[in-house]
C-alpha cells in the first residue's frame, strides 16, 4: 500500500483534515476587512471544509480551492458542486497564478516552510492582498508529551520564530490568533471514531498507520492546553 493510498483510507469521508474551526475563518475575513468580488484561493484545500466557509463568508467573492492529493481534489469538487462561487482543482499549492486577494491556507504551508512558501506566493498577490496560514506553534517550553507530539515536525517553534520566517520573506506580521483546544477536537473526534472502524478491517497495511494516528490524538489528549497551531496574518512589505 503507498502512502497515498493510506492516506486515502485514513482521511477520506473526513469534515477535515487537520485542526480548524469556521470561527477562523471569520476572525481572519474581519480582521482584514474583506467583503464584496474578492479573489480568494485556498491553498492546500483537503476536502474543503474551509472552502465552503470562505464561500459562505463571502458570496461575492470567488474562490479558487487547489488541491494536490487526488482523493481530496474529488472530496471538495463534490461538498462544493452546488457553490456557485467556488472552484476546486487539482494542482501545486507551491505555484499559484492569481492574482489573489486572500491565500489561505490551513495547515499547510509546513510542506513548503513558511518563508520559502510566501515568497512563492508573492506573486500571486494582488496590490494589498494577505496571506492567513496556520502553523504549529510552541506555547512556552516544550515537556515530554508536547516534544512527542510534535516529534515530526522539527522545524516547530515559537511564535517570536514563526515571526522571523515571515519577515525573511520580506513580509510583514498584521495579526495572529491561537488555534488550540475546541478546533483540534472538531478534528480529531470524527477521525478517532474511524480509526476505530478502520482497526476492525485488520488491513495489515493500515495497522501501523492507525496505532501511529492514534499515538498522536491520545498525546494530544494528554496535553490539549498546551499543543496548538498560530493562524497568522502577513502582507508583504
Amino acid at each position: 500500500m503507498t502512502d497515498e493510498e493510506v492516506l486515502a483510507r485514513i482521511y477520506t469521508g473526513l469534515d477535515r483534515e487537520g485542526p480548524g474551526d469556521p470561527a477562523d475563518v471569520a476572525w481572519a475575513i474581519k480582521r482584514l476587512g474583506l467583503n464584496g468580488a474578492r479573489a480568494v484561493c485556498d491553498a492546500g484545500c483537503g476536502s474543503g471544509a474551509d472552502s465552503e466557509t470562505l464561500a459562505n463568508a463571502l458570496p461575492k467573492a470567488q474562490i479558487t480551492a487547489i488541491e494536490q492529493l487526488p482523493h481530496l481534489v474529488k472530496e471538495a469538487q463534490a461538498r462544493c458542486e452546488r457553490i456557485p462561487n467556488v472552484t476546486v482543482r487539482q494542482g501545486d499549492m507551491a505555484r499559484l497564478d492569481g492574482p489573489f486577494d486572500l491565500i489561505w491556507c490551513a495547515g499547510a504551508i509546513y510542506f513548503l516552510g513558511v518563508t520559502a512558501g510566501l515568497r512563492g506566493w508573492r506573486s500571486g498577490l494582488a496590490a494589498g492582498g494577505t496571506v492567513a496560514f496556520s502553523e504549529p506553534v510552541l506555547l512556552g517550553s516544550a515537556d515530554e508529551t508536547v516534544s512527542a507530539f510534535w516529534q515530526e515536525y522539527p522545524a516547530i517553534t515559537n511564535l517570536d520564530g514563526i515571526a522571523a520566517r515571515i519577515e525573511a520573506a520580506d513580509f510583514e506580521v498584521l495579526d495572529h490568533r491561537q488555534i488550540i483546544g475546541a478546533a483540534w477536537q472538531r478534528y480529531y473526534t470524527p477521525l478517532a471514531a474511524h480509526l476505530v472502524a478502520l482497526r476492525a478491517t485488520d488491513d495489515p497495511g493500515l495497522r501501523e498507520p492507525v496505532a501511529a494516528t492514534e499515538r498522536e490524538i491520545a498525546l494530544w489528549r494528554t496535553a490539549q492546553d498546551r499543543i496548538a497551531y498560530a493562524l497568522m496574518l502577513a502582507r508583504p512589505r
